[in-house]
């Protein structure tokens, strides 16, 4: 069997790495091999070839039969159109620096091609991240917007509590300051002083000093009540002293009539009438007058019976 240009598998599970290879046809994927000229990357983008060209075209003319992705690679590179070329200039059909004409011309239009779709996969990735860019602001414009929503509604209630709050005091206060009823004679009493032309408040005022003077009065009334009582109390305790000083004559040695015995039994009698209340008044002197009456009394008695 001729000999085969395929792959054989390298790398990781999900991360292949390829490696390109002249194998023996009836050798398994990944078992010997001839030579290695090249490796395949297709996880990046675009894939990443490494390939010897001048190996492959001469591979590709002893014979050896490519894959099918390594068909897809050898002509992208060019090895296939310059193996072509060369079978050409063989066969006499081209010279060898017609062929080589061609093939520079094919690979300016090749790179400039693949020059071209990298720049679109470039532009691609930006707008792509523009309208990850865009579709993100739209949220986040929309959450922004539904935060607004609830803040305007939360202050809306509270407004709506602080106005009620305010309307509740401004009624209490109204209720405070509302003035008392008047009853109908007060209102009348007032509509007549306004028609003489004197307010209710003077009025009032001078009502007020005619009270003062009132009770000032009566309490000087009642001074001058008091003041006689304690005069009266003075003018007893004299009379008091008098009468003791007329019973020591009683007691001297000169003989008494009949007559002055007599009165002296009345002064006598009326000392010990005198009422409870002058004996307050009168203190310790009228006891002391109470005391010496009857002694008096005795001696008298005594001195009319010698006679």
């Amino acid at each position: 069997m001729p000999a085969r240009i395929r792959l054989q598998r390298k790398g990781k599970k999900g991360k292949p790495f390829y490696h390109i290879v002249i194998a023996d046809g009836r050798a398994p994927r990944d078992g010997k091999y001839i030579e290695k000229i090249g490796t395949y990357n297709p996880i990046t983008n675009p894939a990443e070839i490494n390939l010897k060209f001048d190996r492959a075209v001469n591979w590709l003319l002893v014979g050896a039969q490519p894959s099918d992705t390594v068909r897809a690679i050898l002509s992208f590179k060019g090895a296939l159109y310059k193996s072509h070329l060369l079978k050409g200039v063989k066969k006499g059909a081209l010279t060898e620096e017609q062929a080589e004409i061609k093939f520079q011309a094919w690979l300016k239009e090749k790179q400039e091609k693949i020059s071209n779709k990298i720049k679109e996969s470039i532009l691609d990735e930006k707008e792509e991240q523009k309208k990850r860019f865009e579709a993100e602001k739209q949220i986040k414009e929309a959450r922004a917007q539904e935060i607004a929503k609830k803040k305007i509604a939360e202050t809306e209630k509270k407004l709506k509590e602080v106005k009620a709050e305010i309307q509740e005091e401004q009624t209490t206060a109204d209720v405070q300051e509302a003035p008392v009823e008047k009853p109908a004679a007060t209102e009348a009493v007032q509509d007549d002083v306004k028609k003489e032309g004197k307010p209710v408040e003077e009025e009032q005022k001078t009502d007020e000093p005619q009270a003062e003077i009132k009770t000032k009065e009566t309490k000087a009334e009642e001074k001058a009540k008091e003041e006689p009582k304690a005069e009266e109390k003075t003018k007893e305790e004299p009379k008091a002293e008098e009468k003791t000083k007329e019973e020591p004559k009683a007691e001297g040695p000169k003989q008494e009539t009949k007559a002055e015995a007599k009165e002296k039994e009345i002064t006598s009698g009326e000392v010990k009438t005198e009422k409870p209340e002058e004996k307050k008044k009168a203190g310790k002197p009228g006891a002391e007058i109470s005391r010496k009456a009857p002694a008096a009394e005795n001696k008298e008695k005594e001195q009319e019976e010698k006679k």
